[in-house]
């Protein structure tokens, strides 16, 4: 059984990494000012400002619904709506949260085979209908990289935001392996940010090695107006918030956030190459981070979980696998064997 090893149905599965773990150590040497206040909370916007090389707001919630559900509710008026591709995790995973937040802002569905919206994807549904009857489009939302695992190259994110700067649409991104993109790009941040017109970035911390949080990023202060009283009233407002900031000055100081991610993406790609050969398993998406979709038929799914692994499958049925900040190279390997030897069982 492989119940006390590593797994790969999530990267949320893993641990927190030493530097996030240092910095909370460090963050609970004594008492600090309650409710953001504190140095710790300066340092880590700070940090992001110098990292982005924008002068931007920042701000830090619990965990990644929040964060994608109240940035929206931050752009949208009720009678609005959020373009969003139909794998997106706001439209399946958050269980309603961005309507509920903004008082009942509607989701305008793209269809989308691998995950990304496309600026004709977007103007079709923007551009559809203009009378009362019908909730104004008010913002597109992009999942970088995307729920299936594909990333948004700077100039498809470009075309994006032209599109919809043309349209007088905010764009807002979905970060929540933000870093896993910019590893996998070897870009700057601000490269496939506010230097190709997004607006808004929630940065996933929790599957980056932290132990829970992430921050919300308005490259435009405007639009960062009242958000301290949205993250209050929405129960986001830490009191000790100084251990949801901490982790992030370490992470980006040290650049641990780049190389933890970094990590995960080569991981993904050491289980690709070593299945490459074996047709009875084809990639369903370009493996561009950190995550592995595979199409395997269901009895070589079953036989799969029979050896102990654990998985998840979803989206066209493919299974999922997910690398994180420390997975085990020799963990990769012995997935490795037990698919093959799951698809050559098959073929007797």
């Amino acid at each position: 059984m492989l119940d006390n090893q590593q797994q790969f149905a999530s990267d949320n599965y893993a641990g927190i990494c030493p530097e996030a773990w240092a910095a909370m150590a460090e963050a609970n040497a004594g008492h600090a000012p309650a409710y953001g206040d504190d140095t710790w909370t300066q340092k880590a916007s700070d940090a992001f400002r110098t990292l982005f090389q924008r002068d931007c707001e920042v701000f830090f919630v619990f965990n990644g619904t929040a964060a994608n559900s109240l940035a929206l509710a931050s752009l949208c008026q009720s009678y609005h709506s959020v373009i969003c591709a139909s794998t997106s995790h706001i439209e399946t995973d958050e269980c309603g949260a961005p309507e509920f937040f903004s008082n009942g802002s509607k989701l305008l569905v793209a269809p989308s085979v691998d995950g990304k919206l496309t600026p004709e994807a977007i103007r079709t549904i923007a551009t559809q209908r203009s009378d009362i009857h019908f909730p104004k489009p008010r913002v597109v939302t992009v999942t970088q990289p995307t729920e299936t695992g594909v990333v948004y190259r700077p100039e498809e994110l470009q075309a994006i935001s032209d599109v919809c700067r043309e349209l007088g649409l905010v764009l807002h991104m979905d970060g929540s392996r933000f870093s896993n993109a910019c590893a996998a790009l070897d870009c700057e941040p601000a490269d496939i940010t506010w230097r190709v017109g997004v607006d808004v970035l929630c940065f996933g911390g929790t599957k980056n090695g932290m132990a829970v949080g992430e921050a919300i990023l308005f490259f435009n202060r405007p639009q960062a107006e009242d958000f301290d009283y949205r993250c209050k009233q929405a129960g986001q407002l830490a009191s000790k918030m100084r251990f949801l900031s901490a982790p992030w000055v370490r992470m980006l100081e040290t650049g641990a956030w780049r190389a933890r991610a970094g990590h995960a993406n080569a991981c993904a790609r050491r289980l690709v190459d070593q299945i490459a050969d074996i047709p009875e398993l084809p990639l369903m998406f370009p493996a561009d981070a950190n995550g592995v979709f595979l199409k395997m038929a269901p009895p070589l799914v079953d036989a799969l979980r029979a050896k102990g692994w654990k998985f998840y499958t979803f989206i066209g049925g493919g299974v999922r696998l997910m690398f994180a900040w420390d997975t085990l190279p020799e963990r990769v390997d012995a997935l490795a064997a037990d698919l093959r030897a799951v698809a050559e069982a098959s073929r007797d």
